[in-house]
């Protein structure tokens, strides 16, 4: 799996770049959709769900239909605290040599008997970038607080330490901060963040 573009010995030019996030019910969808819209990604609607619908080799080929790139994907657990089908998904797809994982945005829950995740940073309800974790309404944890809790975030342990991973709440509530209907703003700095990190500008041109 390539993970961005620092990595040594590697073709980047026939990778699909890819953004994840470890969320995907309707309302989550919206937001992704809207802040993808707004930062000239391609999105994946076809892996909104609650759970994924969709199986890892099946995303896989439709990331590679994509015509342009950075592609936003969605993984969902449906609240399974176990492995469930979004991160069996997500599993498949990250372990793909195909594509190049730009980031992932970690999306938190109420999940308590979870591994849980270490971010490399956070966003906040309020839009501030904060080097902690946030909980599900995007409130910035305590002091010492390490991890973030997520059903769809304890596969992200078993991948390289290089990953970028940048917090969030509830994709798309946050009690109404991160609605689509005013532009998903918590959502859109969050792929900004990871976008910023990754040194990516925006799409490649369209390809044949």
């Amino acid at each position: 799996m390539l993970l961005n573009p620092n990595n040594k010995g590697r073709k980047l030019l026939d990778k699909k770049r890819v953004i994840v996030v470890t969320d995907g019910d309707s309302t989550a969808q919206k937001a992704v959709e809207e802040a993808s819209r707004k930062l000239n990604l391609r999105v994946i609607s076809k892996s909104g769900g609650n759970p994924t619908p969709c199986s890892g080799k099946k995303l896989l080929s439709l990331i590679q239909d994509c015509p342009t790139d950075p592609v936003v994907v969605m993984f969902d657990d449906e609240g399974n605290f176990n492995c469930g089908k979004g991160e069996h998904a997500m599993e498949k797809v990250m372990d793909s040599d195909d594509i190049e994982i730009l980031g992932v945005v970690a999306v938190a829950s109420n999940a308590k008997d979870v591994k849980g995740i270490h971010p490399d940073c956070s966003i906040t309800c309020e839009g501030k970038l904060v080097s902690r974790p946030v909980d599900k309404e995007g409130e910035a944890e305590k002091e010492g607080h390490f991890v973030l809790e997520g059903d769809t975030v304890d596969v992200l342990n078993r991948f390289d330490d290089d990953l970028i991973i940048v917090g969030i709440g509830d994709v798309g509530k946050m009690s109404g901060k991160d609605n689509c209907e005013i532009g998903a703003p918590i959502t859109t700095k969050a792929l900004e963040e990871i976008l910023k990190r990754s040194g990516v500008n925006g799409r490649k041109k369209d390809q044949d």
